[in-house]
């Protein structure tokens, strides 16, 4: 791995369990096993190197749930594997993280990878919905755009409520409450 996929991949664990402010340039380097100008010799600076590592790991949770909902499967099956896919509950969400960050929250430019990830899901859920809805999977009376943001809350919050509670437990069951409101008529 080169010296800027280490300090790009340390920048990323680092922000996933320290967030931005928590995460020093010299953290960064030590993590890398990198010396101290490489950073500089390959991003500007931390806001860079940070921006970076968000759009890493925003185009991985990305590919990761676009490969689970457009899997095969009927639209309800496909929202059910993304829901139930193998996840580190406790640790949480790289991307829904950062949303916490006022430092990333602040600044548009690190904001935006984070932003465009979560509508793409959103985006492709709404229309794994609509789909449903036009194979009477699903009722017409749903929403699709109000039903893939229900989606994502019950993620983003299962695991806001599993860290709270140590236990993986309180995401499982909002995972299951909310595949119980969708099953197919």
């Amino acid at each position: 791995m080169s010296t800027s996929d280490r300090l790009i991949e340390s920048t990323r664990e680092l922000l996933w369990e320290r967030g931005y402010v928590g995460t020093s340039p010299k953290a960064i380097l030590e993590r890398a096993g990198a010396g101290q100008g490489s950073m500089y010799h390959h991003f500007k600076g931390k806001p860079d190197l940070a921006l970076a590592a968000i759009r890493r790991t925003a185009e991985e949770l990305r590919a990761t749930a676009e490969g689970v909902l457009r899997g095969p499967g009927t639209p309800y099956e496909r929202i059910e594997a993304y829901l139930l896919r193998e996840r580190d509950v406790l640790r949480g969400c790289p991307i829904g993280r950062l949303t916490m960050d006022p430092d990333v929250i602040a600044s548009a430019e690190l904001r935006a990878p984070v932003d465009e990830t979560l509508d793409a899901i959103r985006e492709l859920i709404a229309g794994i919905v609509e789909e449903g809805k036009e194979q009477g999977q699903f009722a017409d009376s749903l929403d699709g755009e109000e039903i893939a943001s229900t989606v994502l809350a019950t993620v983003q919050g299962g695991y806001v409520l599993a860290r709270a509670s140590g236990s993986p437990t309180a995401f499982d069951a909002g995972v299951r409450g909310l595949l119980s409101l969708l099953a197919p008529r």
